[in-house]
């Protein structure tokens, strides 16, 4: 794991863009203007290798807001405040603030990492397992970036990914990403 200093050096060194606030030996992941609430689907099942049934599963997104008020077992996508640049050999894990587990917010639900390469806005998935509404407040730290070097022969390929990183872009694209092959329909 980076320490706060190895990290001030990757950003001054221009292999590492972040432009927020360091917690300790992290990057202070806040939240930023991008909400896109799930909503209950027109259809009991989603279909995982179909993207128009994986869209049927959202809401209207938010971005003028300042508060939003989280209701138990809601999830929420969020997209982080600052954006991040990681360069090769660089890589990430997101963790939450155990101060928000403690009245319920799971900060970030599935996978942690963030891979070399990566450019853009990070979404994290919020989910209220909490008993109370919980207000979300704009800018708010919601967890961190726990930042790693690679050690050996480095991969390549590490171009952004094509289908996320713009703020606005929260939603799954699953099977943009991964089509059904004619057996898997």
């Amino acid at each position: 794991m980076l320490s706060a200093q190895s990290i001030t050096s990757l950003i001054n060194q221009d292999a590492l863009e972040w432009c927020g606030q360091l917690r300790g030996d992290a990057l202070l992941l806040t939240l930023g203007s991008q909400l896109q609430p799930l909503a209950a689907p027109r259809t009991q099942v989603i279909d995982l290798a179909d993207q128009a049934s994986i869209d049927n599963l959202y809401g209207q997104p938010l971005t003028d807001w300042t508060s939003y008020e989280m209701t138990p077992g809601e999830m929420l996508l969020a997209s982080v405040e600052q954006p991040l640049r990681l360069g090769a050999g660089l890589m990430g894990m997101i963790g939450g603030l155990s101060h928000l587990a403690r009245v319920g917010l799971a900060v970030h639900v599935t996978s942690p990492f963030v891979l070399p390469g990566w450019n853009g806005h990070l979404t994290l998935e919020l989910l209220n397992t909490g008993p109370a509404a919980l207000r979300l407040h704009h800018g708010m730290p919601l967890g961190r970036l726990l930042l790693f070097a690679l050690h050996g022969p480095l991969s390549a390929d590490v171009t952004s990914h094509p289908l996320y990183g713009r703020e606005e872009d929260l939603k799954s694209r699953y099977a943009d990403e991964f089509p059904a092959s004619p057996n898997q329909r």
